[in-house]
């Protein structure tokens, strides 16, 4: 349920086309939907523009199929991450016009016209972190953000990045996302006067302890523009950067 179909409702019970019975059955569906083994928030659409997100990892075929059919007749979009391709294309013989990006794991049925107020920076330590990368751009584009990339640019060769400064320093946002030591969001805040969204990544040898390292790296970040989310949560970072700067 968003604004515009709320707004609708008010005008045909005004205008006496549906009875107030009418009227509280179809705001039943709010704030929640409550199909047993899964609570579908409703609401989330009037506080963001966007629908509530599944987080697609560790959920059945069948539990995906009920709560991808639940929100699509509520709203024309559905963002579903940490898909697995094997699962993925389960679900597309389910729903003819869903899209599935392979290497962002997120299903979707449609991007959103760019809203063209500016664009997000989004930068990998190296090709390993770029799967993180893809989850926070292709949401990031999913909900008509403009995106710029610039992969593999991690501290083991500064010189790939700096000769894309200004490309950062015109940015609105960074997203930065790196593993092993987890530098490079350091490394970038101390460039650019823009925020930076630090993502560490599991990626990298023992003593990574699949991204505890990078993660506390960035927490102690000397550069004042430098916030951090979870562990892979390249979908965080990027809806953050959404309902910060472009909601």
């Amino acid at each position: 349920m968003d604004k515009e179909k709320i707004r609708k409702l008010l005008i045909e019970f005004k205008k006496g086309k549906i009875s107030q019975d009418e009227f509280i059955e179809k705001l039943k569906i709010l704030p929640y939907i409550d199909i047993k083994f899964a609570k579908i928030d409703t609401h989330r659409t009037l506080k963001f523009g966007f629908p509530e997100v599944v987080y697609g990892k560790g959920k059945s075929f069948l539990q995906l199929k009920e709560i991808i059919s639940k929100i699509k007749k509520i709203h024309s979009n559905v963002i579903v991450t940490k898909i697995e391709e094997d699962v993925a294309e389960r679900i597309k013989k389910e729903f003819q016009d869903i899209i599935y990006f392979k290497e962002a794991k997120i299903l979707t049925f449609k991007k959103e016209k760019e809203k063209g107020n500016g664009y997000v920076c989004v930068i990998t330590g190296g090709t390993a972190d770029i799967s993180v990368a893809e989850e926070a751009s292709i949401t990031l584009e999913i909900l008509g953000v403009k995106v710029k990339r610039i992969y593999d640019a991690g501290v083991a060769g500064l010189h790939r990045l700096l000769d894309k400064i200004e490309i950062l320093n015109k940015a609105k946002c960074l997203i930065v996302v790196a593993g092993m030591e987890g530098a490079l969001p350091s490394v970038v805040g101390g460039l650019v006067g823009r925020p930076v969204i630090g993502v560490p990544t599991s990626i990298g040898y023992g003593a990574n302890f699949n991204g505890i390292t990078p993660l506390l790296t960035m927490l102690n970040s000397c550069s004042p523009n430098v916030v951090v989310v979870n562990i892979d949560n390249g979908f965080g970072a990027a809806f953050f950067v959404y309902v910060s700067f472009f909601s």
